[in-house]
């Protein structure tokens, strides 16, 4: 359904669509259209793992931060993003999680263009309807070898931000 309401926004006669067509943006049936749906799908799991972190980020360590002279940009850099950094990876990663297997919202504004808009659910599903299970095998596999390796990445950033920081749990 999601899928649907974005490619009739999105599309060139729709509301934002209609808006970016005269200055040469095309969205629907572009990558930069997979882009909007996914970061669409994807958003909320980032919210939901930042908006508790920052809820309990305590007031007076940005005050102290400012009474000992640092800038807004150093009280963010230096105070705020150590903090939730692991909770923004968390998110960002739980968004992949979910973009990674997306189709259903996707297929609609995607328009599996051949090289330009294609998305790895829909070739699976391609290979599958043509009976290709070796095809749609290894195409599964590598992307869950991709899985694998990302997850492997943000656990050791998180560590290396937890030892870096002084965070333990």
């Amino acid at each position: 359904m999601a899928g649907i309401a974005l490619a009739a926004v999105y599309s060139g006669n729709g509301w934002i669509g209609g808006l970016l067509a005269p200055l040469g943006i095309k969205v629907a049936y572009t990558p930069l259209g997979v882009f909007v749906a996914l970061t669409f799908i994807g958003l909320p799991f980032v919210i939901r793992t930042v908006q508790p972190v920052l809820e309990d980020l305590e007031l007076e360590v940005e005050e102290a931060a400012a009474s000992l002279g640092a800038n807004r940009v150093q009280t963010f850099a230096k105070v705020i993003l150590p903090a939730v950094s692991p909770a923004l990876l968390t998110g960002f990663a739980l968004a992949f999680a979910r973009a990674v297997g997306e189709y259903g919202s996707v297929i609609f504004i995607a328009g599996n263009i051949p090289l330009v808009s294609e998305i790895t659910p829909l070739l699976i599903i391609t290979k599958l309807e043509q009976y290709d299970y070796a095809g749609a095998t290894a195409i599964a596999v590598s992307m869950l070898l991709v899985s694998f390796v990302l997850l492997l990445l943000i656990n050791v950033w998180q560590w290396w931000s937890r030892r870096r920081y002084g965070m333990t749990e």
